[in-house]
């Protein structure tokens, strides 16, 4: 009997299909990878596509990391009808004839929804109030508030604009759009906030995410291709896309390994990935004091 070989340290980029969760995704990889040691770097909803980043046996002490990076979406935007999700997977709660709406109105609002923004996410999503899932407290028939908290949308740009109808014959107007954002921003709560905003409602229809920090679309595969070919970016390639670099001497890297916080350069940027004289990745540190203080260490 051949032994397995062992499953290498590193990121899976997936190419989500609708209707999986992130956790249904972890559940297959754990599958594929024949290891528990899967996580994700950030979920991403049911009904959207696109790129979904795991982290393979070590590489998953990379993810908390890189789930604060900046992240990219395409989707469509329908105003005209509010949703009890604030996306095409709730029931419509109240529909306004959008047909009215003009290009100018919407270019104002999108400018409005640019920048740094406070942003209310919406009452089903899976942020915690006092510890307790949002969308847990809506199931359960809770009246709350969930406080505006700051994003930042670097990016929000509409690509074409469609006239159409909605099933309850209620003139609508969809929104082909592309949105860069910090970790943490909800597109439909964008969508909602848009509609808002023009006086007639809106929700999101369709959302696929593009990227997530460095990692595109283009470097994704979807379940089945990885059911045939598992593809894991190695753990030094993974970092050093991510995060700024710092390469150290032979001696550095066994005071690192000890534990000793060691001086280090200026970054540009935190966290910083640590790589040994042999080009093999060690630590993910962050300046303290001008010394280096190790978040994860595995050399």
């Amino acid at each position: 009997m051949t032994e397995r070989t062992p499953t290498p340290d590193g990121l899976v980029i997936v190419d989500k299909p609708s209707g999986f969760t992130s956790h249904d995704v972890v559940a297959k990889m754990r599958g594929i990878a024949r290891t528990r040691r899967v996580g994700h770097a950030g979920t991403l909803d049911p009904m959207a596509t696109g790129v979904l980043v795991l982290g393979v046996e070590k590489a998953t002490k990379l993810l908390g990391h890189l789930a604060l990076t900046e992240k990219e979406y395409l989707g469509t935007i329908r105003l005209g009808q509010n949703t009890v999700t604030d996306d095409a997977e709730g029931e419509v709660t109240s529909s306004a004839d959008a047909s009215a709406v003009t290009r100018e109105g919407i270019d104002a609002g999108v400018a409005g929804l640019t920048g740094r923004i406070m942003q209310v996410p919406s009452k089903v999503s899976a942020i915690k109030i006092d510890g307790k899932r949002s969308y847990a407290r809506v199931r359960g028939g809770e009246e709350f508030d969930i406080p505006a908290r700051p994003v930042t949308v670097s990016s929000f740009r509409v690509y074409d604009v469609r006239e159409a109808t909605a099933e309850d014959g209620t003139p609508v107007v969809d929104l082909v759009v592309s949105v860069v954002c910090s970790s943490g921003t909800y597109i439909r709560a964008l969508a909602r906030d848009l509609g808002a905003g023009l006086g007639v409602g809106g929700h999101l229809t369709a959302l696929r995410r593009t990227r997530v920090g460095p990692y595109g679309i283009d470097a994704a595969k979807t379940l089945e291709g990885l059911q045939e070919e598992l593809t894991v970016m190695p753990i030094a390639d993974a970092a050093a896309a991510a995060f700024a670099r710092w390469d150290v001497d032979a001696r550095q890297a066994k005071l690192l390994a000890n534990g000793v916080r060691l001086e280090m350069p200026p970054q540009d940027r935190s966290p910083v990935a640590v790589f040994g004289p042999d080009g093999r990745f060690l630590a993910l540190v962050e300046e303290q004091k001008g010394k280096a203080k190790s978040l994860a260490v595995f050399a």
